[in-house]
């Protein structure tokens, strides 16, 4: 089955479900509707693309929750297939895993990548208080096809992400509508977030770099927002560019969420001016 059919059938699928989801299970958790976010292309709690602050599900202090996500990215030449899962203990503590298979469409062949990932809640709080909630997280990264990235320069076939993110909603911002933002500063050596490998012969350092998310909701199930991306330059062989998207998020429970995005991913692996969808449908308990 096409991949773009079976991930249309699958939210077809989960917004079928998730009246029923809704009578026979409790709310998954205390916090406010959309406030663990979705789940990004790394496993971790946030935008699509960019970790944020808030720690994945609706996990409130003394209770526990988990997601469970599918995400398909379609570009000209490349396709990205993330299965992931997350756990969420206190609103303090989130842990979580994801499988990216990237498939070089044009060029031949496939490339994998496990991540799993850490983030601590260090302090403030995303919706009460005046202060930002900040989040810490480690992400340890294994490529699992290092053949063509050491081919292409890359010096590691695994390493560490490092990150600090502040977020902070404002529920009668700006149109008398509900605000979301948030910052990411991120330590890497990852090519193309590692599926390419680490390090490289054009620089082999570590880097930092800036991410950030804004979202605005159209009422309390709907919401737009836009993402941005800096990437590292390490290899020679080709440009690597920033990342951007626009996206639409719903959440028509605590249940479930689905988001949908135009991405425009740059250059990858010399091939130019990549773009295209990107679907994420999450299950959260």
């Amino acid at each position: 089955m096409p991949k773009r059919i079976f991930y249309g059938l699958s939210v077809l699928l989960l917004s079928a479900v998730q009246p029923v989801l809704a009578q026979q299970f409790e709310a998954p958790g205390s916090r406010l509707l959309a406030t663990g976010g979705a789940s990004t292309i790394e496993g971790s709690g946030g935008g699509g693309i960019v970790p944020w602050a808030t720690l994945s599900s609706y996990a409130d202090e003394g209770e526990w929750g988990a997601t469970v996500q599918m995400t398909e990215v379609q570009v000209d030449d490349f396709s990205l297939s993330v299965q992931g899962a997350s756990f969420n203990w206190n609103n303090r503590v989130e842990v979580s895993y994801a499988r990216q298979q990237f498939d070089l469409e044009t060029i031949g062949g496939e490339l994998e990548q496990s991540i799993w990932g850490v983030k601590a809640r260090l302090s403030g709080d995303l919706v009460y208080g005046v202060m930002p909630q900040v989040s810490a997280g480690i992400q340890h990264k294994s490529n699992q096809t290092f053949a063509l990235p050491q081919a292409v320069g890359a010096t590691d076939d695994s390493s560490m992400d490092y990150y600090v993110s502040a977020a902070k909603a404002w529920l009668a911002g700006p149109f008398s509508r509900t605000w979301v933002a948030n910052v990411t500063l991120r330590n890497t050596e990852a090519n193309q977030l590692g599926l390419l490998g680490f390090g490289g012969d054009k620089e082999d350092s570590r880097e930092w770099v800036g991410e950030a998310s804004v979202a605005v909701f159209l009422d309390r199930y709907w919401a737009v927002g836009v993402e941005y991306r800096q990437k590292p330059d390490l290899l020679s062989f080709a440009k690597e560019d920033d990342w951007k998207d626009i996206f639409v998020a719903y959440f028509p429970s605590k249940h479930v969420s689905v988001v949908g995005a135009y991405a425009d991913l740059g250059s990858i692996a010399g091939l130019e001016s990549q773009t295209g969808w990107y679907l994420s449908v999450q299950a959260s308990f």
